[in-house]
């Protein structure tokens, strides 16, 4: 009896093949969960920088809840990048979720400081940690 990948025309992925994709799902999960990870625990940086207040707790709320952006974002992200994954093709979102969360984290890392441009550096944090969301959910839901 013959396989329905046999039927519909389409060859079986050898092992080579899963494992490489496996790996590359992987190595991609890690690299934008660290994104989350060095964000949240950077906050005693981050806060004073971006967002001051001259009261410590509310630069931590204010960290934190720029973290819960990225958070609430990601539903959106599985959305627009599994419907994009469905139309273009996996490889070719995954590659964008990746290169878009390097980019984000990036530019976190080169925001000048509040003291500097003021309320455009919470503002830029902000959009910056939207886009870290929408690649997070993206990807994350892409890989598995």
């Amino acid at each position: 009896m013959a396989s329905e990948a046999a039927i519909a025309g389409q060859r079986e992925p050898t092992q080579k093949e899963i494992r490489l994709v496996i790996g590359a799902s992987s190595a991609g999960t890690i690299f934008e969960w660290y994104d989350f990870f060095i964000y949240g625990t950077l906050f005693y940086i981050i806060g004073p920088t971006f967002f001051p207040s001259g009261n410590p707790t509310l630069e931590i709320l204010m960290v934190w809840a720029t973290f819960a952006i990225g958070f609430g974002f990601r539903p959106v992200g599985a959305i627009l990048f599994g419907f994009l994954g469905d139309k273009l093709g996996r490889k070719y979102t995954f590659l964008v979720t990746v290169t878009l969360m390097g980019i984000a984290t990036a530019g976190v890392g080169f925001i000048p400081s509040a003291e500097t441009i003021g309320l455009a550096a919470p503002l830029i944090v902000i959009f910056l940690r939207i886009l870290q969301g929408l690649a997070l959910g993206g990807e994350y839901g892409g890989a598995a």
